[in-house]
């Protein structure tokens, strides 16, 4: 098949971020509700014509390109189902609204903010899982900092700050272990070179959230009584409860895969609510196991007589994420045709040539991998196709492949979930009911760690040379 020039190839990028834009303009915060699957589908098609005119791609390639993105990506569907099920059994069994209600009695309001940050920090590190943490930790640490008075932005950004934080540093981290693998670089020196620029950007961050946590108002915003009122009149409150995130805790350091991990731990939440919150599941289902079913798999709206905490509350199951595999599904489509076509090779080839110095190097590693996150709205792709192709030009720039590794975690991991069409901008969206846009210019570290890492490379900030050969 012919190669595609650069003008050619980017067409179809250009297309869809302009009718992305449009999108976001006209329909705001409910864009992935259908006008990104729109979009998406619609330059696939235009894509897969121009390849099919040009250069004579068949279907049956681009269907096969499809179906090797979407191996890639089935796993991630698999964990983001598992997660609308874990949800709505860690709410109605009462695990997530008795971490609210601690959390309300325990922390002060002037230090929930960093405090929201560097709780979902270390879990998100002991589970090597930014999803995860989200859906179970930080749907709680959202819920308690609404009922303070916190700004929903401010919440939802150190939430996943502290996520993402976790999610690049964690050994347990598939993004962590994809990097270090496609750039052939031992697991633990690749963590250990990451520290030197994140442990910079935490601390920045934990300073700015520790700033906005003392100057946003809070104990005169809300009166948190009648909230804790209604969460004991509601739910049986028990410390019990946390037990069963500790046992999720275990099953993934004893690397129980991700999915198995988190639908056992739904199943627990959904057995818990049987036992002990017979009162939640009368008003979800006639019989306790049809209200277990509902409570992993579909709406569940429990009555807790106050407004705040009646949304808090409403959960959808696995049927709530339904709309994320829709565009995870069509992202597959448009990236399918798009490396079918060579489109994507082309593109890439083009960059590598930008390559110039150890500055350059590293903006342009930087720029691609969010370029990917933007064209291709999937992390794991991010991540693959910068460590396959830069390796041989590090090398030949005397960087060690660290660099690489940790360049592309600074800026394919951090920033997949700043791209509203992204699968990770919308599974986080998704979960917390905060629309990406709402909640990008809070997160912090998430938008410092990629400048950080270019300002490291201006200056020559410990910047890894291989090994000179004296022989």
């Amino acid at each position: 098949m012919k190669k595609p020039s650069l003008i050619t190839s980017l067409i179809p990028v250009i297309l869809l971020v302009v009718i992305l834009l449009m999108s976001v303009l006209v329909f705001g915060d409910k864009v992935t509700a259908g006008p990104s699957q729109f979009a998406l589908l619609l330059v696939a098609v235009i894509t897969f014509a121009i390849a099919r005119l040009k250069f004579g791609l068949s279907w049956s390639l681009a269907e096969e390109s499809m179906l090797s993105h979407l191996k890639n990506t089935y796993p991630a569907i698999l964990i983001l189902i598992s997660i609308g099920a874990l949800t709505g059994g860690w709410m109605s069994s009462g695990i997530i609204p008795s971490m609210i209600y601690y959390g309300l009695k325990i922390i002060h309001p002037a230090i929930f903010l960093p405090l929201a940050f560097v709780i979902s920090s270390l879990i998100s590190l002991v589970t090597g899982s930014s999803w995860s943490t989200v859906g179970t930790f930080g749907v709680a640490l959202l819920g308690a900092g609404q009922i303070i008075g916190l700004p929903v932005p401010w919440l939802a950004g150190a939430i996943i700050s502290g996520a993402y934080f976790g999610d690049k540093m964690s050994p347990l981290s598939d993004t962590t272990n994809l990097a270090s693998t496609f750039c052939g670089v031992p697991l633990f020196t690749h963590v250990r070179y990451m520290l030197v620029n994140t442990l910079p950007v935490f601390i920045i961050c934990l300073i700015i959230y520790t700033i906005a946590g003392f100057s946003i108002p809070t104990e005169n915003a809300v009166d948190i009584q009648p909230q804790l009122n209604a969460l004991e009149n509601t739910f049986n409150i028990s410390a019990w409860f946390l037990l069963i995130p500790l046992i999720t805790i275990v099953l993934v350091f004893k690397k129980v895969p991700p999915f198995v991990t988190l639908f056992l731990s739904a199943i627990a939440g959904a057995i818990a609510a049987v036992l002990f919150q017979p009162q939640i599941c009368e008003q979800i289902a006639q019989g306790r196991f049809a209200a277990a079913v509902n409570i992993i798999s579909s709406h569940v709206s429990v009555e807790t007589g106050d407004r705040i905490l009646n949304s808090l509350t409403s959960t959808n199951g696995m049927a709530g994420m339904l709309n994320t595999v829709w565009l995870i599904l069509c992202v597959i489509a448009y990236a399918g045709v798009m490396s079918a076509s060579g489109m994507i090779n082309t593109i890439t080839e083009n960059l590598l040539k930008l390559m110039r110095n150890t500055l350059s190097t590293i903006g342009t590693t930087l720029g691609t991998c969010i370029f990917f996150n933007m064209t291709l709205g999937d992390q794991y792709m991010a991540i693959i196709l910068p460590g396959n192709m830069f390796g041989e030009s590090y090398r030949k720039r005397g960087l060690a492949p660290e660099v690489l590794s940790r360049t592309i975690e600074e800026s394919a991991t951090v920033t997949s979930v700043l791209v509203p069409w992204n699968t990770c901008a919308v599974a986080q969206s998704t979960v917390l009911n905060v629309a990406t846009m709402t909640y990008l210019p809070y997160c912090f570290f998430n938008i410092i760690t990629p400048l950080f890492s270019l300002f490291a490379a201006a200056i020559g900030y410990k910047i890894r040379k291989l090994p000179t050969n004296n022989n």
